[in-house]
């Protein structure tokens, strides 16, 4: 995932996220946790009240995707759970 993402729409991008917790069932305090984003940060980019910077945007989405939240651009931009192969451990 990139900042340029769901055609560098913020709204867009800041659903996916939203989603992405969802699918993971995590707290806005633990995706702050897991990537070292304040929660403040997360709570104004949630609520679209501003476009983070790229090292944001990275930090955040870097760590849904290590949890496995895989981000969808196609047709219709969204978040999917990655599929799990034997062994992966995660």
């Amino acid at each position: 995932m990139s900042a340029t993402s769901s055609d560098g729409n913020p709204a867009a991008i800041a659903a996916q996220v939203r989603a992405g917790r969802g699918l993971l069932a995590w707290s806005r305090e633990r995706l702050a946790a897991e990537s070292g984003v304040p929660i403040r940060t997360l709570d104004r980019f949630e609520n679209e009240e501003v476009a983070p910077r790229r090292a944001t945007l990275a930090a955040i989405c870097t760590a849904l995707e290590a949890a496995g939240v895989e981000f969808t651009d196609g047709d219709a931009p969204g978040v999917r759970l990655r599929k799990r192969l034997e062994g992966d451990g995660a």
